[in-house]
């Protein structure tokens, strides 16, 4: 019988490209999700790919006695993977009370759930926000957790002490803290990718919508930091890495004995600015974006990367997707759309 591994936000944009991930890995992932990031439709493209339709369950996460009485079912699960939160630094400096009261209530119903129904092992979806503004751009593990620079990255930080605490007060919980970096790509079939609700907040969806019309221009916050053209410096991995990432640490944390939270960063290793992105988006696919340069936006870090020595090391991982790909993917899928409100 294949190992079940619960997935909080398993329709999102990372969660159902880990669920394909977890599928090809022998896994059997259960989804829990209300569509809050997302489209039921996601869940037939799922199927689709790994040619199995997916467990699912509809839920609100911030719901404890409606988790519960799901969660009661899988109780002899081999661990859980919690995506499900909000995630747009701008959104929340806009709008804090959605953030804290979703990604931080959520997860504590996560964790109880798990205290309640005996489950050992967490991977845990964190952030590089947590670091801050940094003043090294090359993060590493060990770089200084600081003050958050928007709501978003405050309730990342949150969660973390959060888990920490439940694991050192637990006698069997242990939990990996995934630091990633700027995902982006979508799935090579063209099947499943980042779906924003309205109004995109990150940058790769903006991207591809206004190439394809859906939105007028493209505004780049900032041209006057200090970076190599005066754009924000990110560390832009592809998702599909990236959920890959995820099975390595969920196996990792199942076959390691001692208990324990440890963090990780995912990423390239390789900082990209904006205009570099628009530049490589343009050439891999032969189109050319209408875009501008705008005023800073509130809560953006002006550069941070990953140093991801600790990843290719513990978990034996490492990026193998390029910008190129991910520019590919990302406009496969975003053509394959038949209208922004499919």
């Amino acid at each position: 019988m294949k190992k079940v591994v619960l997935v909080t936000g398993g329709a999102g944009y990372i969660g159902s490209h880990t669920v394909v991930e977890l599928h090809n890995a022998g896994y059997n992932p259960v989804i829990l999700d209300n569509f809050r990031n997302s489209k039921p439709w996601i869940l037939d493209r799922i199927q689709k790919i790994t040619g199995q339709k997916p467990i699912f369950h509809n839920v609100d996460c911030q719901n404890e006695e409606a988790v519960f009485e799901i969660v009661k079912n899988y109780a002899n699960c081999v661990g859980l993977i919690h995506f499900a939160a909000d995630k747009a630094v701008g959104e929340s400096v806009k709008k804090p009370v959605k953030y804290y009261k979703n990604n931080i209530g959520s997860l504590c119903v996560m964790l109880n759930a798990m205290n309640e129904f005996g489950i050992k092992n967490m991977v845990f979806s964190s952030s590089c926000t947590v670091y801050g503004e940094v003043s090294n751009p090359v993060v590493t593990e060990k770089s200084p957790i600081k003050t958050a620079t928007s709501p978003y990255g405050d309730t990342k930080i949150t969660c973390e002490k959060l888990i920490q605490y439940t694991v050192d007060a637990s006698a069997e919980i242990k939990a990996t803290l995934l630091r990633y970096f700027n995902p982006i790509g979508a799935h090579p079939s063209g099947l499943i990718g980042e779906l924003p609700q309205g109004v995109p907040n990150n940058l790769m969806p903006y991207i591809t919508q206004t190439a394809k019309g859906i939105r007028e221009k493209l505004t780049v916050f900032g041209g006057d930091y200090n970076t190599i053209d005066g754009t924000n410096i990110r560390d832009y991995i592809h998702v599909v890495d990236l959920a890959k990432a995820h099975v390595k640490a969920l196996k990792l944390i199942i076959d390691t004995a001692e208990k324990g939270c440890d963090a990780i960063n995912l990423g390239t290793g390789k900082g990209t600015s904006v205009l570099e992105i628009i530049k490589t988006f343009e050439t891999a696919n032969n189109v050319k974006l209408n875009y501008e340069i705008g005023p800073r936006r509130d809560g953006d870090v002006e550069q941070i990367y990953a140093n991801a020595e600790k990843a290719k090391k513990v978990l034996d991982w490492q990026c193998e997707l390029t910008l190129e790909d991910a520019m590919k993917h990302s406009w496969e899928w975003e053509k394959g759309l038949e209208s922004e409100s499919e």
